[in-house]
């Protein structure tokens, strides 16, 4: 499974490279803290495939790593090989990029 780092992460994003994020926390997670991802919690992803892209670069996240690395997971299985999990979730972007970020 392909990992991207916050660092990395941060840099397409001021790049303004063409990707996409997927948030795939719960809505109540979503709304206390968000790196501005479309947010598809893991329950539902499979049912929401449709608005992931084919056709560029996927980031998926979550708190920590592991349900984004299930969610990469999940969605090969479906056929899909332009995803990356971004590694230490939104923890690891509190700690490495934005301190001042809410996490729980």
């Amino acid at each position: 499974m392909k990992e991207v780092t916050v660092e990395e992460l941060k840099s397409k994003i001021d790049n303004g490279e063409n990707f996409q994020l997927i948030d795939v926390r719960e809505s109540f997670e979503y709304e206390v803290s968000n790196l501005g991802g479309l947010n598809i919690p893991l329950s539902g992803i499979l049912i929401e495939v449709d608005k992931i892209a084919k056709d560029k670069p996927v980031v998926v996240q979550c708190r920590s790593g592991k349900r984004s690395a299930q969610a990469v997971m999940m969605l090969e299985q479906q056929g899909f090989d332009n995803l990356a999990n971004l590694k230490g979730g939104i923890l690891a972007w509190k700690e490495e990029i934005d301190p001042e970020i809410d996490v729980y």
